[in-house]
């Protein structure tokens, strides 16, 4: 396997630090209102990794954090008139919901930033110890001077490094880009206890608290999306490797742009868009097939006719699932032909190709194309005089390949006692030739959502995929 790596600037082949093991941080939101469109390609993607590494046989330990107390979530919570807390807790709820509908699992630990409060002032206590902070007024400050290294993700030197869009100005402060460890408390603020006084940590100290408490001073894989490079990437880098001594992450990996119909989204341009929002037209699963469309590490723009396209395309896939399934269901079994054991080699070659995409970096728009590819065969060569053999061993390479990116995971609904009377009452209504009857049936049904298609032989259902 093959990552781009943030760090290095170039493609390198992984090696985790423990045989067979992966220990990845990625960093989750910030729980004041539900996530948008631009961060579930983030969450998605890093989702995708996880499985994809899992699928290699890797045992992934899997880090994101939720950022339950900042400036966003006081002025939030003072607004609803509730606690930051009860803001967080109401907030991360909806994040899991939203998750879901995606195909996103939830990490092996989603820590709250607020549970490691001690761990954190040990933290900057061990950074003072060596040297590389400074106090102004209960506030603690990162000193990047004494920080040879600073700017080697973003790629930039020191003295190119001034005040820009993500550096709040502080005139206190040694150097503009020096950041904060320890706010001091304001009031109505939430605060806590520490030796330079009560306040609450600074943003860029949780993730590498978080991520060294629970997956060690380095870890295999560090990812997020590319507006983190700079500062909160590089001043997570500046403060665990001064304190530890040791490489902070060997892999970068980060996520491009999203896009509104080809223009940055923002509130201001009322092209702003929730998750929760986009699911009152799409499903999660539509929504996560449009983000992994395109490779990670290029933009992507949202639209409605990009949506409508990916949900053509993922019914198409189901489409081939159900002819699959249902084929599987009636064959006989009998021995492969010549020309069905060549087909399963073609299979085969089909699962090598979908691995050689994605071990190059994560390449799931190939690796969707493979999917059609595999389809199509099944489309074109599956009959009801084809082997079970066959079937099922495409269908078992379809679904485990599909599973893998997060795609044909719908569970199918068991009919309601209704749906099975009418169908039981249409069969009954077409022995005995009374086809108004069976067609109003098959009508009903259609506005149910249940498709009726009559052969020659029977009769099979299936549900309209909305």
């Amino acid at each position: 396997m093959r990552f781009y790596n943030t760090m290095t600037k170039q493609k390198e082949e992984f090696k985790p630090i423990v045989e067979g093991k992966v220990s990845m941080y990625a960093c989750g939101p910030t729980v004041y209102d539900f996530f948008h469109i631009g961060n579930a390609r983030s969450f998605v993607t890093f989702d995708m990794m996880r499985k994809y590494l899992e699928y290699k046989g890797y045992e992934v330990t899997y880090v994101q954090n939720f950022t339950d107390i900042d400036d966003k979530m006081i002025n939030r919570a003072n607004e609803n008139g509730i606690t930051v807390r009860e803001l967080a807790d109401q907030y991360i709820k909806e994040y899991f919901e939203d998750a879901e509908s995606l195909g996103i699992k939830k990490a092996t630990v989603h820590p709250r930033a607020t549970d490691y409060i001690e761990e954190m002032i040990a933290f900057i206590r061990g950074l003072e110890e060596k040297g590389y902070t400074y106090v102004i007024d209960n506030d603690v400050y990162y000193d990047t001077e004494k920080f040879a290294p600073y700017g080697k993700l973003s790629g930039q030197n020191l003295e190119d490094l001034n005040v820009g869009s993500r550096i709040k100005a502080d005139d206190r402060k040694k150097n503009p880009r020096d950041f904060v460890l320890w706010k001091g408390k304001k009031e109505g603020e939430p605060y806590w206890e520490s030796p330079w006084g009560d306040g609450r940590p600074g943003w860029h100290l949780e993730c590498s608290v978080m991520s060294t408490k629970l997956l060690g001073n380095t870890i295999d894989i560090h990812a997020g999306g590319i507006d983190l490079i700079f500062p909160h990437h590089e001043n997570e880098i500046a403060q665990s490797e001064a304190l530890c001594s040791c490489e902070f992450a060997n892999y970068w990996l980060h996520v491009n742009f999203l896009n509104i119909n080809n223009e940055k989204m923002s509130k201001s341009l009322g092209n702003f868009f929730t998750v929760r929002e986009i699911r009152e037209h799409y499903t999660g699963e539509e929504i996560r097939f449009f983000l992994l469309s395109a490779h990670y590490r290029n933009p992507v723009n949202f639209s409605d006719e990009m949506m409508a396209q990916a949900k053509s395309a993922l019914n198409r896939l189901y489409n081939s699932l159900d002819n699959m399934k249902h084929l599987c269901d009636t064959a006989e079994e009998k021995p492969l032909s010549t020309e069905e054991e060549a087909l399963l080699k073609r299979i085969e070659g089909y699962q090598k190709r979908f691995e050689e995409v994605m071990d190059d970096d994560f390449n799931t728009a190939d690796a969707i194309s493979v999917l059609f590819e595999i389809a199509k065969e099944a489309n074109v060569n599956f009959t009801e005089t084809s082997s079970k053999e066959v079937i099922e061993k495409t269908l078992k390479t379809y679904l485990l390949l599909a599973n893998t990116l997060g795609f044909l995971t719908q569970k199918e609904e068991v009919l309601d006692e209704e749906i099975e009377a009418l169908l039981r009452e249409r069969a009954e209504a077409r022995k005995n030739k009374n086809y108004k009857r069976s067609d109003e049936i098959r009508d009903y049904l259609k506005e149910k959502g249940i498709l009726i298609e009559d052969t020659k032989t029977e009769t099979r259902w299936k549900r309209i995929r909305t």
